[in-house]
């Protein structure tokens, strides 16, 4: 049996465990299987590494994530245009971010992104190319997806894709299409296994959105 203070243990193993990360600026408190992560870190960067490493640890069913990102340093600060013109600068080395499809607004060293991408891959880069810049704050990732495919979504296509992951039982996960869009249902062992079930849905050709509704369930239960 695992319990609250275990499942926090091994959060907090696993947070010191990269490098990124100081473990004392992260507070880590757990309720049957919900972590809440607290704290205050120097970058946006802490920010997402902290919350990676928590959806690793087996036993965790959801996350909440409130982290604050600030400065310590005025070095860190940068002026809301600097940071527009750096972010726009990344997606220009960045071939996975096409350079007319996404637009950026940044208030007070927050970012938000709008346009349409024909990917998933292509929205998550243009978040990941903003993560490690300095004096961003947070991310508001409003990018739709459009893909121009015209090929129909093969229901059998995503079903044979989750069952080729070493990762996944897909036997737990049920799969329904209609037009462009993909709902994930079932269950998994870990919260990774839900991400890594809907990134498989997303590569399929046509789809334009995925209810990942999969519930992240374990063998053993959670008691104080």
């Amino acid at each position: 049996m695992k319990n609250n203070a275990e499942l926090q243990k091994m959060v907090q193993d696993a947070i010191k465990w990269e490098p990124l990360l100081n473990a004392a600026e992260i507070g880590v408190t757990v309720k049957d299987g919900i972590v809440t992560l607290t704290g205050v870190v120097d970058s946006y960067a802490k920010k997402t590494e902290a919350e990676r490493a928590t959806k690793n640890v087996i036993g965790v069913k959801a996350i909440v994530e409130k982290i604050e990102v600030k400065f310590t340093s005025l070095a860190a600060k940068k002026d809301d245009n600097e940071i527009a013109k750096e972010i726009l600068n990344a997606f220009r080395w960045n071939w996975e971010v096409p350079n007319d499809g996404v637009k950026v607004k940044v208030e007070d060293g927050w970012v938000t992104l709008e346009g349409e991408l024909q990917w998933n891959y292509q929205k998550e880069a243009a978040r990941n190319a903003i993560k490690n810049l300095m004096g961003v704050l947070g991310v508001t990732n409003n990018i739709k997806i459009k893909s121009k495919s015209l090929d129909k979504i093969e229901q059998a296509d995503i079903e044979n894709a989750l069952r080729r992951n070493w990762s996944i039982n897909d036997s737990d996960i049920t799969v329904v299409v209609n037009e462009n869009k993909v709902r994930l249902g079932g269950t998994v062992s870990s919260f990774y296994q839900k991400e890594e079930a809907g990134r498989i849905a997303w590569n399929a050709p046509g789809v334009w959105m995925v209810d990942n509704e999969i519930v992240v369930e374990y063998d053993y239960a959670l008691v104080d």
